[in-house]
């Protein structure tokens, strides 16, 4: 299976912690948080990855030639951001020929069963959204589903959440997907795109830690997290 990675973002709410390092490259109990996941990805069956670069891009090309990541990976450098829904419009031949794929916001420290989410994939769906439960989901894109896992609605950051199950930036994704992203950049899959695939999207609840890393604070939380966890190990 192939994935798209999208690492692109600035980190603007990280204000000086990301200055000179690319947020995908903090490193998360030592380790670089793409680094990480390379190898979890990996580790669950993909083969090829896309990692969409932007602020610091030659940091992030520096790393990925010096680190032999345990996958294919290619770069696509974007002088403008395009959106997580333009990248992926921008880079439709690298997943061309496939039935599915999946999406991951590189933002996100994770040990969630990817294979499982691909797993849950129904030929036909357009998308598979990986879905998890927050304390304040007016922050989030928020997901209603049926007793199938149907998705009945998403909705980005609600003022009157009518559910705590969010979109945890992570989907497989298809051609039909694809063919849904508009014209306009920078399009975002999160307000452009999935709104518009209601009820021919499923949805499932992802099992393991998942922690964005957009603040300072949830920064220092998700490695003193990773810290505890490994020790246990």
């Amino acid at each position: 299976m192939k994935a798209f990675l999208l690492a692109a973002g600035l980190g603007t709410r990280m204000g000086a912690i990301t200055r000179d390092t690319p947020k995908c490259l903090l490193p998360i109990a030592g380790r670089p948080l793409l680094g990480r996941w390379f190898d979890h990805l990996a580790h669950h069956g993909v083969d090829a990855v896309l990692v969409n670069t932007h602020h610091l891009a030659e940091r992030v090309r520096d790393y990925v030639a010096a680190a032999k990541p345990p996958l294919a990976v290619v770069l696509a450098h974007e002088a403008e951001l395009l959106g997580s829904g333009g990248t992926l419009a921008a880079n439709r031949d690298f997943v061309r020929g496939e039935d599915a794929f999946l999406v991951v916001y590189a933002d996100n420290a994770s040990t969630v069963d990817v294979r499982a989410l691909a797993g849950a994939h129904r030929p036909g769906d357009a998308a598979t959204l990986g879905l998890f439960r927050v304390e304040n989901p007016s922050a989030c894109g928020v997901v209603e589903i049926d007793a199938a896992g149907r998705v009945l609605d998403f909705v980005e950051k609600p003022q009157r959440p009518r559910s705590d199950l969010a979109w945890a930036g992570l989907l497989v994704g298809t051609p039909d997907l694809l063919d849904a992203i508009p014209e306009r950049r920078p399009c975002d899959l999160g307000r452009d795109v999935i709104p518009g695939l209601r009820g021919r999207m499923r949805a499932i609840e992802i099992d393991g830690y998942h922690l964005d890393i957009g603040t300072p604070e949830s920064y220092r939380r998700t490695c003193a997290d990773f810290e505890r966890m490994e020790r246990a190990e």
